[in-house]
């Protein structure tokens, strides 16, 4: 009897009994939706009053620090024109100049055929005609070489006289291979003159600066103790297709121990 009745509480699924539970506790720890809403209300509104609160008093310091507007000023003289800017006045200048320059055309400076400048001081070209008589006053010459034997034309004496410019004339002839005879004593004289510093600024020039004026170019490159075959290159720029084996052989066999040896450069 006893076994049985073991047997059957052994094998009867008993359950547990639930928890008895109150109702003040589980309303004082878990809210309910009603509260829920009315606090999440109560946070927006106290949020929307701090705002609107903050943009009044934004808006009233900015009102209490705006600048007062500035007060118009009078105008004593109401008939008075506003003062010209620069551009007005610089507009007003250059049509002023225009104005009086205004049919008159500026110089023209136009260079002698085969111009170049030899050293300080010292300029070479061909004949310079009427039309390079400006460019000329604007190196301020005070002598001109010249190595032709023909006579000086007229307008160019009078251009020289009126500036009193010095013009020194070493006729040498320009006949052509193989009769060219180049007289050394007339270069001798000419080289005299340019390397006197007195006569400087000066022009050294015959009729188309190629080969007389050539020649006493090299030979004053020699006095400079130039090599040779920077002489010749220097006289075959000038001369071009026209330069003669005669000249170069001049310049070669041309003796300086005579004339006094100048420095690397001169100047006046």
């Amino acid at each position: 009897m006893h076994r049985i009745c073991s047997a059957g509480v052994r094998g009867r699924k008993t359950r547990p009994s639930p928890k008895p539970t109150s109702r003040s506790s589980s309303s004082s720890h878990t809210p309910t939706p009603f509260l829920r809403r009315g606090m999440t209300q109560e946070a927006a509104a106290t949020t929307s009053l701090v705002l609107t609160q903050d943009a009044r008093s934004r808006k009233d310091n900015h009102h209490h620090h705006r600048p007062p507007p500035p007060e118009p000023e009078e105008d004593d003289d109401t008939g008075a024109m506003p003062p010209p800017s620069c551009t007005t006045i610089l507009l007003r200048r250059e049509g002023e100049q225009a104005a009086a320059t205004e049919g008159e055309e500026p110089p023209q400076l136009v260079p002698p055929l085969n111009f170049a400048m030899v050293d300080h001081g010292v300029y070479r070209s061909g004949f310079p005609d009427a039309s390079n008589l400006p460019f000329l006053e604007s190196l301020r010459l005070r002598s001109i070489l010249y190595l032709c034997p023909e006579p000086y034309p007229e307008a160019n004496q009078e251009f020289l006289r009126a500036r009193g410019i010095r013009l020194f004339q070493f006729g040498i002839d320009g006949s052509k291979e193989p009769f060219v005879n180049i007289p050394e004593d007339r270069i001798r004289e000419a080289l005299k003159v340019v390397i006197d510093t007195r006569n400087h600024p000066v022009l050294i020039h015959c009729k188309r600066g190629k080969h007389r004026t050539g020649c006493v170019v090299g030979c004053l490159r020699k006095l400079q103790r130039w090599c040779l075959t920077s002489v010749f290159d220097e006289y075959q720029r000038f001369a071009g297709a026209k330069a003669r084996v005669s000249d170069l052989r001049f310049m070669e066999l041309f003796d300086i121990s005579s004339l006094k040896h100048l420095p690397a450069s001169f100047s006046c």
